[in-house]
């Protein structure tokens, strides 16, 4: 429980918040300068990738997320939880998914979503909480609805931590249902900047660990608001309100 939030009066809660906002403002940029390292036009590649892949990846992702939180929770125990290893893991599948250009980026899209939902459920372990318990899976998925790396911390949604209400009240299902979508088109991006053998082997592993940290960061950040909700007694939602307030206001330069 290395990662656990311990709150126990006003100033630890300021602290523990202000933390948790440099966390939540530092992960978008990192997908930032995996973009700009790869020096690509994101949006001209996803304009021509074929007609209805983002469809296809939609009830790719769907099924992955699916079979991927079943399959991340099992494999917690047998594979190592160190966070290097996940991300060597996540950039070794971008790699070879990238190698055959499109076709095989799609045959690797779900060793992909399983890898992101062990990243996801390393931070539910790491903060005290069972990846198998159904509030817990649920948490997993808000980390899964937030916008994504390549969106900058200007365009962030940092609103996403207001769906927690929404997907409390739905079944793990129905919540794939909701984060899908979003989750798709990030995957999507990174398709699109693989669609030529071989270069795109060295970008689908820059990206996919660039996906990895970002995905430790926000699922950090969702379950360290839980905590800090749990010793604090105040409402989660009123907890994101006031890290969203600090996150926006934060500085660039002290975002980490």
């Amino acid at each position: 429980m290395a990662d656990a939030v311990i709150c126990t009066d006003g100033a630890e809660l300021d602290a523990a918040l202000e933390a948790l906002a440099r966390r939540l403002s530092g992960a978008g940029n990192a997908g930032l300068k995996v973009i700009g390292l790869i020096n690509r036009p994101t949006e001209r590649a996803i304009s021509r990738l074929p007609q209805g892949t983002q469809e296809q990846l939609e009830r790719l992702t769907a099924k992955a997320l699916e079979r991927a939180m079943d399959a991340a929770s099992a494999s917690q125990g047998i594979l190592s939880r160190h966070p290097w290893a996940d991300t060597a893991s996540l950039a070794a599948a971008g790699a070879l998914g990238g190698l055959g250009g499109l076709p095989s980026a799609l045959v690797e899209l779900p060793v992909t979503v399983t890898l992101m939902a062990r990243v996801v459920q390393g931070q539910a372990r790491a903060h005290g909480y069972d990846p198998d318990e159904m509030q817990t899976r649920r948490d997993c998925l808000l980390a899964f609805a937030a916008e994504g790396p390549v969106a900058g911390r200007d365009g962030a949604d940092l609103g996403f931590l207001a769906t927690r209400l929404t997907l409390t009240g739905a079944s793990v299902r129905a919540g794939i249902g909701m984060v899908a979508p979003r989750v798709a088109a990030l995957i999507g991006r990174s398709l699109a900047t693989r669609a030529v053998p071989v270069l795109g082997a060295a970008t689908g592993a820059a990206v996919n660990a660039s996906y990895a940290g970002y995905y430790r960061d926000m699922a950090g950040v969702v379950f360290g608001l839980r905590r800090l909700s749990e010793e604090s007694g105040l409402p989660f939602d009123e907890l994101g309100q006031q890290l969203r307030r600090r996150a926006e206001t934060l500085p660039l330069s002290d975002a980490s």
